[in-house]
């Protein structure tokens, strides 16, 4: 089991802090297996009794009468009646719970939230919540708890988690991982064709399904289609407009853009996609459109292709992309105008790494041509004309140099296992 120490450590960070601590992610990245398993193991170890822990696993059938808030928080309620010593409560995919009519209160329904708000009022009582859903775990949140609710966002496993639950040699994992990513069960497949079926698997039966069902899609087939799109579409820039119309040229329909773009949130809601904002580094704003999407896992949207379109740059700039996110930073893509000899054209900085007041520029490259005296990744970098630690990311050096511009040089399996590379 892979240890997942930088999760378990903002939990334990959180402990006893007056809020509830919410564990988001995509689905089968492993919450359930940090909450139930891990964290459960270290209250054990710090000398909690089993039975002060109390669970409920909303998307098994033996706890579905508990998605009623009203059920769950009585029976919770009636478990710490009288009682002074402390207890914890784990309550997994808690998005299945749904809203009931408030017998107390008609006209009125009782929530996920007023049930979770009135357990959060119990002195000795801890409550944490694992769920699948950014909308309802991350905007609902930060309406409905005001502020009340600490979160702990949980992806796939990184590349350094990945080689510490493998071993051997690093090249060669780093290769696996670019085309099958993250998904923890994978540890669990021998060969290449067990990965490959699991992922696409998961990808249709778990995410496709979870999405039609919760929103109750009526055009699968676009949804599906705008899956293909944006795996299709990795690193490069687009927008509702610019699938919506390749959609309807391929498909000879007249799917609506509003259309598109309730499917697309409804895909960033279930953490299969992640989308980068562009930024004017000189102008200090963000442009509306057009953006860039990546896939929360590499290995899910090879899947979704079948494994037929593996491009490694595209590859390597999503794996760079979601470790950034992984480790806390605010990731956007950098615009910076060339106005050199007249010109008006604008380049881009693959990403642009914020934190605080601190900044680093990443530029992601896959190989870059010998001999040639400046490429564009690091020109862009140039033209920012700041102070700002600048970072070329590659697959084609050993480790890491620094050139006579104090442009950094970085190998990309150097970058994965060193934190210490890209500190803000």
């Amino acid at each position: 089991m892979v240890s997942r120490d930088l999760y378990l450590s903002r939990l334990r960070d959180y402990m006893w802090d007056g809020q509830i601590k919410v564990i988001t992610g995509i689905r089968r990245c492993g919450k359930s297996v940090l909450l139930f398993e891990l964290f459960h193991h270290f209250l054990l170890e710090t000398g909690v009794p089993d039975d002060h822990i109390i669970r409920f696993e909303l998307d098994q059938r033996k706890d579905s009468k508990y998605r009623n808030p009203i059920v769950l928080a009585d029976t919770v309620s009636s478990r710490l009646q009288g009682e002074k010593e402390s207890y914890y409560l784990f309550i997994d995919e808690i998005q299945m719970a749904y809203s009931v009519d408030d017998p107390d209160n008609p006209g009125h329904e009782t929530s996920v939230y007023d049930m979770l708000n009135e357990l959060k009022g119990y002195p000795n009582l801890d409550v944490y919540v694992t769920g699948s859903n950014s909308k309802m775990l991350s905007g609902d949140i930060a309406t409905q708890f005001r502020g009340r609710a600490s979160t702990v966002h949980v992806w796939p496993l990184s590349f350094a988690e990945y080689q510490q639950a493998v071993g051997g040699d690093r090249r060669d994992n780093f290769d696996h991982y670019l085309i099958y990513g993250g998904m923890p069960y994978l540890l669990n497949l021998k060969t290449d064709m067990q990965q490959q079926s699991y992922l696409s698997s998961l990808f249709r039966e778990v995410y496709i399904k979870d999405i039609v069902e919760r929103h109750g899609i009526e055009r699968q087939d676009v949804l599906e289609d705008m899956l293909d799109f944006l795996g299709s579409s990795v690193s490069s820039l687009t927008n509702p407009t610019n699938i919506t119309n390749s959609l309807n040229s391929m498909r000879h329909a007249s799917i609506s853009s509003n259309t598109v773009s309730a499917y697309l949130g409804y895909i960033k809601e279930a953490f299969l996609i992640n989308e980068a904002k562009r930024y004017d580094i000189k102008g200090k704003s963000y442009f509306d459109y057009p953006n860039k999407y990546y896939f929360t896992d590499v290995g899910l949207r090879n899947a979704r292709l079948s494994f037929r379109q593996i491009d490694p740059g595209h590859m390597m700039e999503n794996l760079i992309y979601v470790e950034l996110l992984r480790r806390g930073y605010a990731v956007d893509v950098g615009v910076v105008t060339d106005r050199r000899n007249g010109q008006n054209k604008q380049k881009e900085i693959d990403f642009v790494v914020n934190s605080g007041n601190g900044r680093v520029y990443i530029q992601s490259a896959w190989q870059m041509p010998e001999g040639k005296k400046e490429t564009a990744e690091e020109d862009s970098l140039r033209l920012t004309n700041d102070f700002f630690r600048k970072i070329v990311i590659r697959s084609d050096i050993p480790g890491i140099m620094t050139d006579d511009d104090g442009i950094i040089h970085c190998n990309i399996i150097d970058f994965l296992l060193r934190e210490d590379l890209v500190v803000v």
